[in-house]
């Protein structure tokens, strides 16, 4: 093997780039060629965007970034979408640059960020270019990993707000998944940062091959492949013959059941079937040498429940010497976790559980639990991890096989089926690059899975990014302060959101386009020698509309003339059901009716049967013929009942005939228009003509394909300029409530603008008026939580209050939400993140200095299934915007006493294991 001198020296006689050669050598492997191109473009001046799948590499381009900077005397940031994500990445540049060179925030961590080279959440950065921070002087590089992020409906509008508001010297380097539109969000980048440079890579550094898992038997999903184990849809790679054969074998055993009957969070499950026994998926991959696996298994408890399923089997995946090994990473981690929270967070049967090579992985755990399992599974010392699928996004835990148990999540609103990117990011864990030959997905099949189904998951590798930027609050405060409203209004409309809108507007406009000149064809087509036929078309046209709003009326009249019979039915009427299965004379029992709903009577039929009718059974309104005398009490279900009413009823003598139908509505040949448009019809030349017909078919079409013009330029502009129109609103807005005047930014503005939150409006706005005044720590603490803290789905919330003073701020801070959302319902604007009460009394007891199990055991009292690392996660949440309250500019109105305040309660949450899980 060549040294590191003879790679540096060969590497530069070929590109003629010195930095890159250098950087080069600094590896034992040779880069591909997409990473040299992308890492050459960065090296010549341009900003890059590399699109590549998961576990190509493309980090290199961004870890060139950043030798690029320091070999230049400049900065560089490199930003991440999550803490774990920035806290990896900060790990791997200390080993390769040293701790001083190197820094990392992240909110609730901030160590060395005066270092040249800081890794951080892209909120951070965002933040750090709204205050004009001078930590931005000298920057040369940003690198934005996974900046696919932008599409997330949540977060996704910070990675835009960064890329429009950074120095136009600054280059930009962003590392996407690959997305199928990569050109247009390159275009975009060119046009908000000058020359960049798009690089594609489609290739998976190591095969992948497809499974679906039936039974105990494991079965290719294709049954033609590449040699590299690809798939290519459009080459027609063929499902595999004998899997669909054991499939529907296997259906034969199963009785389909729906959704109440079946598995409860979604699909359907089918009678006779049974999921494979997660310890006995796990033997299996063992057996065929595919472990190390990763299970997504789309549940928390379902992820421990597998691991404590694997415990409970007696199964061991380590030998003595590993376990050791695991034990001394173990004790590293969790060194600093207070001895008397052990047993609360668990601590014991997670640690037998990875002590025999199994771990579950999920938000639910806390951070030294989730650093131990992905330190201890990278080593291969934890072989089976089930996790919840955010361990997708961007962490590195690389396994040789991952496995999809199902193939439907919960997307916070309903259960939906995964999408192709989802699938392929799932997925995309398995093959380690420079360990597998390959990787394997594996889907465990059950009576809701259809290999078509999968294969179409398979096939589909790429996925279009779209925009989920909108102008906050927050942000149009910044932006006023900066440079004014009609600059920043100006600035809005370069987002990729507004450029994504306006390449639809100008698909829109061709559109437009084709459809007149398609017009211009249909009116030579329509065209008469007897008069102007697209005038008679429009007679016809509304004679059409008039006869249809006649009928709508006459039905609405007979429904609600019906409605009104019924209604006025009384026991014993005999009445006549006129068609059905249950045509005849017919004996009110109980008239039904209803308060705001439709009458429904019960009644005995003369062919003796009994139930309810409804309105739909009677198409004029119910006549009563006659009445039969019933007892007090009777009982419809009984035959003889049942008999002795029909023989009353046959016994009385009632008319043939109902009478004539009443309340049913005008009738449409007396309507005045009606007639007015009949005669203008039949006095025009067109009328008369031999082709009329003929003419008429190419006048609806023209009617109908006007119509869709109308529609198109109605879609147009409610596209162009959107973004400028919401952020009009929410400047409107702003002014009526005093945080702006015109291009003035208030007092209250100024502290608006240092508010980073979901709720950054209902927090301004409660400190300005004073809703949280007069709070102590604790009693702050838990009424800032309602700002952050959103309950799971399965949660009961908690309304409780532990004080009076609580009680009393959290109805101001309602209060002030509930005149807030009224206002944004005015502006037309979507209303603000609503308070919610769930974390109150945990947030409360934790800064009052209880012990965490207290905490935890009042939590769950209250049905809310809280876990440890749910109540740290939370925690963290508050402690980021109390630091904002803290630090927020005094304007009065007793901020600066909140202020203290806010200092305190950060102090007061900030201890225990909470502050062991802030590190980096």
């Amino acid at each position: 093997m060549a040294s590191p001198s003879e790679r540096y020296a060969a590497a530069r006689r070929r590109t003629g780039q010195p930095v890159l050669a250098d950087f080069r050598a600094g590896y034992s492997f040779e880069l591909d060629d997409f990473q040299v191109r992308a890492c050459a473009d960065v090296e010549n001046g341009y900003s890059v965007l590399v699109c590549a799948p998961t576990g190509s590499g493309k980090t290199v381009v961004g870890e060139f970034a950043v030798h690029l900077a320091l070999a230049a005397g400049q900065k560089c940031f490199y930003t991440t979408p999550i803490k774990a994500l920035s806290n990896q990445k900060y790990n791997d540049l200390v080993d390769r640059y040293g701790a001083a060179s190197v820094g990392l925030l992240t909110g609730d961590t901030a160590v060395n960020g005066n270092a040249p080279i800081v890794v951080m959440t892209t909120e951070v950065l965002r933040n750090m270019l709204y205050v004009g921070s001078p930590a931005l002087a000298g920057l040369g590089y940003v690198v934005m990993d996974e900046v696919h992020y932008l599409g997330d409906r949540f977060r996704g509008a910070v990675w835009e707000e960064v890329i429009i508001h950074l120095p136009a010297a600054v280059r930009l380097v962003s590392l996407s998944a690959t997305v199928s539109n990569a050109e247009e969000f390159g275009e975009w980048l060119q046009s908000v940062r000058g020359e960049t440079t798009v690089i594609v890579h489609e290739e998976r550094p190591v095969p992948l091959w497809q499974h679906v898992l039936v039974g105990p038997r494991m079965y290719d999903l294709f049954g033609s492949v590449h040699a590299d184990g690809g798939v290519d849809a459009a080459a027609g790679a063929s499902i595999n013959g004998e899997l669909l054969r054991q499939v529907a074998d296997q259906r034969r055993f199963v009785e389909p059941v729906g959704r109440r009957g079946g598995d409860r969070r979604g699909g359907q499950r089918g009678r006779g079937w049974r999921p494979p026994h997660r310890p006995d998926v796990i033997a299996r991959l063992d057996r065929d040498g595919l472990l190390p696996a990763i299970t997504f298994i789309f549940s928390r408890a379902g992820c421990d429940a597998a691991a404590r399923q694997c415990v409970w089997s007696g199964m061991w995946l380590t030998d003595e010497d590993e376990r050791a090994e695991i034990d001394e990473v173990i004790d590293t981690f969790t060194a600093q976790v207070p001895p008397e929270d052990l047993d609360v967070l668990g601590f014991w049967e997670w640690r037998d559980a990875l002590r025999r090579g199994f771990a579950a992985h999920h938000a639910g755990l806390i951070p030294p639990f989730k650093q131990a399992v992905e330190e201890l599974f990278v080593r291969g010392l934890v072989r089976a991890v089930f996790a919840t699928e955010t361990l997708a996004l961007g962490i590195n835990m690389p396994a040789r096989t991952v496995v999809l148990e199902r193939l439907t999540k919960f997307n916070g609103e309903a259960h939906a089926d995964i999408t192709p990117g989802e699938y392929t990011q799932l997925t995309g864990r398995a093959g380690r690059r420079g360990i597998d030959v390959e990787g394997h997905a594996v889907v465990v099949w059950s009576p809701e899975v259809e290999p078509q189904r999968v294969a179409g998951l398979a096939s589909t590798r790429t996925y279009p990014l779209r925009s989920s930027f909108r102008p906050s609050y927050n942000m149009a405060a910044n932006l006023v302060a900066q440079m004014g409203r009609a600059d920043a209004r100006q600035l809005l409309e370069a987002s990729f959101a507004q450029f994504q809108s306006d390449r639809a507007v100008a698909g829109l406009v061709r559109q437009i386009r084709r459809n007149d000149e398609t017009l211009r064809g249909y009116e030579r087509s329509m065209h008469c020698e007897h008069g102007d036929f697209a005038e008679y078309a429009e007679l016809r046209r509304k004679l059409g509309e008039r006869e249809s709003a006649l009928a709508r009326e006459s039905g609405r009249a007979r429904r609600v003339a019906v409605s009104d019979s019924l209604e006025s039915l009384r026991r014993g009427d005999v009445i006549r059901v006129p068609r059905g299965r249950r045509a005849g004379l017919a004996v009110v029992i109980d008239p039904g009716a209803q308060p705001h709903d439709d009458p429904r009577p019960l009644v005995i039929t003369e062919s003796r049967w009994s139930g309810r009718l409804s309105t739909t059974d009677f198409p004029t309104a119910v006549d009563v013929l006659g009445s039969v005398r019933l007892g007090k009490h009777v009982n419809h279900r009984s035959p003889q009942e049942r008999r002795d009413i029909v023989a009353r009823l046959r016994s009385l003598d009632l008319p043939d005939e109902p009478r004539a139908a009443r309340g049913q509505g005008a009738d449409a040949a007396d309507d005045p228009e009606l007639l007015r448009l009949r005669r203008a019809l039949r006095a025009h030349p067109c009328h008369a003509c031999p082709d009329r017909e003929e003419h008429a078919r190419w006048a609806q079409r023209h009617t109908r394909l006007t119509q869709e013009n109308t529609k198109l330029r109605a879609r147009i502009d409610g596209r162009t300029g959107s973004l400028g129109r919401t952020f009009d609103r929410i400047c409107g807005l702003l002014d009526e409530r005093g945080y702006l005047a015109g291009d003035d930014v208030t007092d209250a503005g100024c502290r608006l603008a240092r508010i980073w939150s979901e709720a950054d409006l209902v927090v301004a706005q409660c400190i300005r008026d004073g809703a949280w005044a007069g709070l102590d720590a604790a009693e702050l603490a838990a009424v800032v939580s309602t700002m952050v803290y959103e309950p799971r789905r399965e949660e009961v919330a908690m309304q409780a209050a532990p004080t009076d003073a609580v009680r009393l701020a959290l109805e101001r801070t309602d209060a002030v939400w509930a005149a807030l959302a009224a206002d944004e319902d005015a502006a037309g604007l979507p209303r603000s993140r609503e308070p919610q009460h769930g974390f109150v009394l945990a947030a409360y007891r934790w800064a009052q200095g209880r012990r965490l199990d207290a905490v935890l055991d009042v939590a769950t009292a209250r049905g809310e299934q809280m876990s440890a690392g749910d109540f740290i996660r939370w925690c963290k949440q508050l402690l980021d915007l109390l630091d904002q309250l803290a630090g927020a500019p005094e304007a009065g109105g007793g901020s600066a006493q909140l202020a203290r305040t806010a200092r305190s309660a950060a102090t007061a949450v900030r201890r225990g294991v909470v502050a062991q899980s802030m590190g980096p």
